[in-house]
């Protein structure tokens, strides 16, 4: 078993997918858009097969919560870049443009190599090595 993808509601679909394509070498599908049900997404593909989904909605209100919150369930991702070097170019690179850093990059208790951004919407993203 595999985990297939992880969806992610955006307010601003091509923003997302932007970020997503810029700092983490995503491939963006074409879309898909279903009018009926107001709703748009995309499929950002990883060079392991992993992806993530972006989504828009006009019908539904996902509940907005404070960028970068702790909460119950799902609360961050991780990528893996396969080296201290690449996690700390990245993280400095997010963080020239604009980007909250939350935590690292630093060497975790558990022997990750780590640090803590947030994508567009507020989504908390583990880089690791």
């Amino acid at each position: 078993m595999k985990i297939d993808h992880i969806a992610l509601w955006t307010n601003n679909l091509e923003r997302c997918k932007q970020f997503y394509v810029s700092y983490f070498g995503a491939t963006a599908g074409s879309g898909y858009t279903n009018p009926k049900k107001g709703f748009t997404s995309c499929f950002l593909s990883f060079i392991d097969g992993a992806r993530i989904e972006v989504m828009t909605t006009t019908t539904l209100d996902p509940v907005v919560i404070e960028p970068g919150a702790q909460r119950m369930g799902l609360t961050h991702f991780a990528v893996s870049l396969g080296s201290e070097q690449l996690v700390n170019a990245l993280t400095q690179r997010l963080k020239n443009d604009g980007y909250p850093v939350l935590d690292g990059p630093r060497r975790t208790g558990d022997g990750y190599y780590e640090s803590v951004v947030l994508d567009p919407d507020g989504n908390r993203i583990e880089i690791t090595a």
